[in-house]
């Protein structure tokens, strides 16, 4: 018998890890397991082990690792990140404080800034000054450096972020203050530097970006350490790779050095699977909708390009870019797959508060103890407990029947929780929590449509997640979406995504000159010296590079403007690079100035390498024990019992609901009114009749 090699994506959720197993030969194999909080390498070794015992095959057989962790995010919503310590510019101390004057919540006298990162007593100054263009005006305080380093290491500093005034024009006195820091510190302090994370202008953001970076760069690390020696436990040995939240993967090594890239690592596999769905299709306008265990997420796709952002903010409840809602959470200026993040997902807690107000989420609980109904000792009523409640999925088990359920404890906890304190009937409480769940969640989609100008009415909403499916036919209602689609392999999209995924990575030089200073021979001297060093470091990173592309860009403003807009630079044509500055912004502001002068303020590259792969067939679906069971629709909190079928008892005929479809990896309900069919793919097409 051959034997067949193995790459294998693998997304950890709040709840399950997701893996996804593709054959040298294209064929797909999906796995679901639960999360393993603790110690998430362990979950993903067992997982791992339990495939080559499955396959009948060795360890060396599994030829590469592409994977998506929230252990980063997790980190900064938990403060659960390294003790962070920061060196900046004498009288720079405080701009961590100081911020940029917005407020996410208009008319909240009690409102709080998030805390630094970085607390006080721990940001330290350096004597040191450069001028906007990189000349040094006060030489770096060696002195000051090791004082720094002496009470860093006094007050057992995990980490050190390093920003200068205008060190991304010259990062000479940084580089020589991280040497001097690792000199005192050793190798067990994390040290990053601003002019290698972000070299780019504003003073608040660069450093914002390089203390996140620090926070959390401990525990990627660590996460990394124990992962690689996880893997090697067990034999395996092959190179691993990370989604970052730009939508592209690189090197393990890479990902712990720029940590901050993996905020939204898992969101943004799911988006780039999504934008392959549609690659080659005539759908203008797509929305992705991923619910799990602890969030949902939600991204625009237009023309099959995912929308993307330099600007992130996390920590703010809801995580996204939107420039209306600034100021909340802790700001990222790194490469992003534009995701709005709310804590809404199947495990989030129903709770009561005083005034008998009822809430759902943010607080989830997770993996473990995870909802009542899992029986693994959770005590609080959750959002899968009411989905069990009212039918929506299986009151037996989950996973293909791997995932044993407890039904009873699960009603019992919302009945005597939310209900009975209520006065309500337990369906209808149920009820009213799903619609409670379903508002928050609409938000998510808003973020990335209304609030941008989209109607969301004109989309195609895209649902998975091991939640998505459960309840995307509701949030397209509130929204007035009339079409659903829930692809194949839902339950574990993102992990799929992660094979479906190129190496990308972006970088970036500032500039500061006016256009009318440049000539066509100085632009392409400027993005030949980018491109060399995106080439040196990827080849030392270990890639061929013999088949990249390589796409430039620029960032302009007129002289006197606050803010860059992005346009790609084709040619190396300076006023064709102007132009194309002028019509962009004519289309996003609404007018061009004839007078005023452009600003080059930083050349761009995105150095990107084709996936060569297979095209992927998914494994025949394994026999599912299925049984119809009673559904609650209606806010009175009847149930009526309704077929519960197979993706595979879909045809290209629409079958009127309403009918749950049931699958290994997620469950899929099409309500009255409503209608799915299977489309040439395999998905699900669900078709939503006006209100």
């Amino acid at each position: 018998m051959a034997q067949h090699s193995y790459r294998i994506g693998i997304d950890i959720g709040g709840t399950f890890t997701d893996v996804v197993v593709a054959r040298d030969d294209g064929l797909i194999e999906t796995r679901k397991v639960p999360s393993t909080p603790d110690d998430y390498s362990r979950g993903i070794a067992q997982a791992l082990k339990a495939l080559v015992e499955d396959y009948q095959t060795t360890p060396d057989r599994i030829t590469g690792i592409v994977h998506a962790t929230t252990v980063a995010t997790n980190a900064i919503l938990e403060y659960k990140g390294a003790r962070t310590g920061l060196l900046t510019t004498e009288g720079f101390r405080d701009v961590l404080e100081m911020r940029r004057l917005r407020i996410p919540v208009l008319y909240d006298l009690q409102y709080d800034k998030p805390k630094p990162l970085a607390a006080r007593r721990l940001r330290l100054e350096a004597r040191e000054r450069l001028a906007a263009d990189g000349s040094v005006r006060i030489p770096l305080s060696r002195e000051d450096v090791v004082a720094a380093a002496r009470r860093f290491r006094e007050e057992g500093v995990e980490a050190v972020a390093i920003s200068f005034l205008h060190a991304y024009a010259n990062p000479r006195h940084e580089i020589e203050a991280e040497e001097i820091l690792r000199a005192e510190l050793g190798d067990g302090v994390y040290i990053c530097r601003g002019s290698e994370i972000l070299p780019e202008i504003r003073e608040y953001e660069r450093t914002s970006t390089v203390v996140v970076n620090a926070y959390i760069g401990p525990v990627v690390r660590n996460y990394a350490s124990a992962l690689t020696a996880r893997l090697a436990s067990i034999g395996v040995t092959c190179q691993v790779e990370m989604m970052h939240s730009g939508g592209g993967i690189m090197r393990l090594g890479s990902a712990v050095k720029r940590a901050a890239s993996l905020v939204e690592s898992g969101p943004a596999a799911g988006v780039i699977a999504c934008a392959r769905l549609v690659s080659g299709s005539d759908e203008p306008s797509i929305i992705s909708f991923d619910m799990g265990g602890t969030t949902a997420k939600a991204a625009l796709i237009e023309h099959g390009e995912p929308a993307r952002t330099t600007e992130y903010e996390v920590g703010a409840g809801i995580n996204l870019s939107s420039k209306l809602v600034k100021g909340g959470g802790y700001p990222i200026k790194m490469p992003f797959i534009d995701v709005s993040e709310i804590g809404a997902g199947g495990g989030s807690i129903v709770a009561i508060d005083r005034m008998n107000q009822v809430s759902v989420g943010p607080q989830s609980a997770g993996a473990y103890p995870g909802p009542v109904c899992y029986g693994l000792g959770g005590r609080q009523a959750t959002l899968t407990d009411a989905f069990l409640t009212l039918g929506y999925i299986n009151d037996i088990a989950l996973a293909g029947g791997s995932f044993p359920l407890k039904a009873d404890a699960g009603r019992a906890a919302l009945n005597d929780q939310v209900a009975r304190p209520l006065g309500l009937d337990l369906q209808q409480t149920a009820r009213g929590v799903l619609t409670l769940a379903v508002t928050t969640m609409t938000r998510a989609v808003k973020a990335v449509s209304t609030y941008r100008g989209r109607d969301p009415r004109q989309a195609t909403l895209v649902a998975f997640g091991g939640n998505g499916p459960v309840v995307a036919a509701e949030v397209a209602m509130a929204l007035g979406i009339r079409r659903v689609i829930v692809p194949r392999a839902a339950g574990v999209f993102s992990a799929l995504g992660l094979l479906r995924s190129d190496v990308e990575q972006e970088f970036v030089r500032p500039s500061r000159r006016r256009a009318d200073e440049l000539d066509d021979a100085g632009l392409e001297q400027l993005f030949a010296a980018l491109g060399a060093d995106a080439r040196r470091i990827l080849a030392l990173e270990g890639y061929d590079l013999g088949q990249a592309e390589f796409r430039y860009a620029a960032d302009l403003r007129y002289v006197g403007q606050a803010y860059e807009l992005t346009v790609p630079a084709r040619r190396f044509d300076i006023a064709e690079l102007s132009e194309l500055f002028h019509r962009e912004h004519e289309r996003t502001y609404g007018h061009r100035s004839q007078k005023d002068a452009v600003h080059l303020v930083n050349a761009r590259l995105t150095v990107r390498l084709p996936l060569v792969a297979p095209r992927h067939q998914f494994a025949a679906e394994a026999p599912m024990r299925r049984a119809d069971r009673a559904v609650s629709f209606n806010a009175s909190g009847s149930a009526a019992s309704i077929a519960v079928i197979g993706r595979a008892d879909l045809d290209a005929k629409a079958r009127r609901g309403p009918f749950v479809i049931e699958e290994y990896d997620c469950t899929c309900v099409v309500g009255p009114g409503q209608s799915a069919r299977l489309d040439e793919a395999g998905n699900i097409d669900i078709a939503l009749e006006a209100a």
